[in-house]
């Protein structure tokens, strides 16, 4: 054991929701230490959306400008394609305030903006390559980690007045405190893999609706990050058919890519996400709180998960923050007012996702099947400026036509994605003034 040190809030993980509530903590006056397992945030991230509410905080914070000046796409309405027509069923520009979009941003860049906003101020500290290990204790109350450096494979201890766990839904801090999270059934996992973007391709996101299958291409400049949904469970089955029929697949449903589909060599080449979705009934205990995919696993369904995590992160820091600066401990019932303030809009949109896997994902997850293309097939389109041609209310069902009928309706939809139900918003002690892009 080299190093035995003290903070005042130690952070496990240099996510979104980690390095956002950094910031805060540190533009609270608190001495604030955030441990990262990985040398930086060039790794292949899958999250890539970030949503109106993030990007106000974002103004709140200063870190606006900053973040326009940074490569990325934006999507300002959602329409789905049926055989013979399209519909659209959410339009961002309906949405109040400045940001009438989704910003498709790579997550390396997002986090590189908010640990260097964080580490301007004199209180922070990011440790990289500190893996923790186990918890400390006083009594029978967590007192900070034990973490090995990962350069050395040297081990250190970290004490502090509060832990906050944000190391996603592989939390090892929820592992070592021994807190289990309530599962809920998923019918999907998910293929990640990637293909060349040329030119003449969609902007922005594309949806592809097929019957039994279900794909999403995210554009990222250069490339497509593609997601297909498969029968939870069915990795290895569908592995052994080989890459050709996979390749396949792919052609078959999205026939504008099969010119590239020889760039998937072998399966090496296809990442699998193992779709969780679930929740801890409580999310501390004494010295100890969890937030983000450490507290609750969300589904891909939507992209909420960052937004969602950086909520708690803020909603966090405004309720915890007065308590850390008087350098007390932060007694249980504090904790218990995080978990309480961001409890039922997690549950909200869990309970969304877990419908939208029973009635609308659960009959187009891809099986092992003989590899034959499918003929009759939908799409669904995530459009950025292009108008398709309107949709009489008789082509599609009843809920879309409602939204073609009433296009008022469309902001609905829009501010549930966009805004989420409670959006939060950074304290008056975190704002800043506008800093200009590098």
């Amino acid at each position: 054991m080299l190093r035995n040190e003290r903070t005042t809030c130690l952070v496990v993980g240099g996510g979104p929701a980690g390095l956002v509530l950094g910031l805060l903590i540190a533009r609270a006056g608190v001495e604030v230490t955030v441990l990262e397992k990985h040398p930086d945030f060039l790794r292949d991230f899958r999250g890539d959306t970030v949503h109106a509410s993030t990007l106000t905080l974002l103004d709140e914070l200063g870190l606006g400008q900053r973040f326009a000046a940074l490569p990325q796409q934006r999507i300002n309405r959602m329409q789905v394609q049926l055989d013979s027509c399209s519909a659209q069923v959410a339009d961002l520009r309906r949405l109040p305030g400045a940001h009438q979009h989704i910003a498709m941003v790579p997550q390396w860049d997002f986090l590189d903006l908010v640990a260097d906003a964080a580490e301007a101020e004199p209180t922070f500290t990011l440790r990289r390559n500190a893996e923790v290990v186990d918890l400390l204790y006083d009594g029978g109350r967590v007192a900070g980690v034990r973490y090995r450096d990962r350069t050395d494979g040297t081990e250190h201890q970290i004490r502090a007045s509060l832990t906050v766990g944000c190391d996603g839904r592989a939390s090892a801090v929820r592992a070592a405190a021994g807190m289990r999270p309530r599962s809920f059934g998923v019918p999907m996992d998910v293929w990640w893999f990637r293909l060349p973007r040329h030119a003449g391709d969609p902007d922005g996101g594309v949806g592809r609706v097929g019957t039994g299958e279900f794909a999403v291409m995210i554009d990222r400049g250069d490339y497509w990050q593609c997601a297909y949904l498969i029968r939870k469970g069915s990795d290895a089955e569908m592995r052994a058919a080989g890459i050709a029929q996979f390749r396949a697949r792919i052609a078959g449903l999205l026939p504008w890519l099969s010119d590239r589909m020889d760039t998937l060599t072998s399966f090496d080449d296809v990442k699998l996400l193992d779709v969780k979705l679930d929740r801890l009934r409580r999310w501390y205990r004494d010295g100890l709180l969890l937030i983000g995919d450490a507290a609750h696993a969300m589904s891909p369904v939507g992209g909420v998960g960052i937004n969602l995590a950086v909520a708690d992160a803020v909603a966090t820091a405004r309720l915890l923050a007065p308590a850390l600066r008087s350098g007390g401990i932060v007694p249980p019932a504090l904790l218990r007012r995080v978990q309480l303030r961001r409890w039922w809009a997690t549950a909200l949109i869990q309970g969304a996702q877990r419908a939208a896997h029973r009635g609308i994902l659960g009959e187009r997850v891809a099986q092992p099947t003989d590899g034959s293309p499918q003929a009759q097939a939908t799409s669904g389109m995530f459009n950025r400026d292009e108008d398709a041609r309107p949709a009489a209310v008789g082509e599609v069902p009843f809920p879309l036509s409602m939204l073609q009928r009433f296009p008022a309706l469309q902001g609905v939809p829009a501010r549930l994605i966009a805004i989420g139900p409670l959006p939060e918003h950074a304290p008056e002690w975190a704002r800043r003034s506008p800093q200009p892009a590098a």
